[in-house]
């Protein structure tokens, strides 16, 4: 099965530290990550953000006043998912040491749960909801030969 194509925009914040980010987070990984959680073609663009970027762009656009891991700012599904993946570099990396993960494995293991959210699955909405999501995170985490996230 052929994966979709992707038209990808990879972008870095200044923020003490983004050389470690940066490293993580080579563009054919990320692109293989997204593809493989892509189920039509799709323009995508990640930003990796300091905590202040991430804490305004949560307060501004979900009302919630602190800098979290992944933002997915959706715009179409059909016939081209479009959207924008911020993740904040501050809390990633320190939720990946909270989970014993590698910087590369969370960040992969996000950037696939935001390309889900894209596409409009939500973990929020109910408990099968988010129990769905998380075996589809899984499966496709499994298929990259990355372990289970949960």
């Amino acid at each position: 099965m052929a994966l979709p194509p992707l038209t990808l925009s990879l972008q870095f914040g200044r923020f003490d530290g983004v050389a470690e980010h940066r490293a993580a987070l080579p563009r054919h990984k990320v692109e293989r990550w997204l593809r493989h959680a892509l189920d039509a073609d799709g323009e995508i663009t990640v930003r990796i953000v300091d905590a202040e970027e991430g804490q305004a762009l949560n307060r501004d656009y979900r009302q919630k006043d602190y800098a979290t891991n992944v933002l997915t700012f959706d715009y179409a599904t059909d016939p081209v998912v479009m959207a924008d993946l911020v993740l904040c570099a501050p809390v990633v990396a320190r939720e990946a040491a909270e989970q014993g993960k590698t910087l590369q494995q969370h960040y992969a293991h996000l950037l696939v749960h935001g390309t889900l959210h894209a596409q409009g699955w939500d973990h929020e909405t109910s408990e099968a909801d988010a129990e769905e999501m998380e075996a589809r995170e899984i499966e496709i985490l499994a298929g990259l030969g990355l372990p289970n996230p949960y």
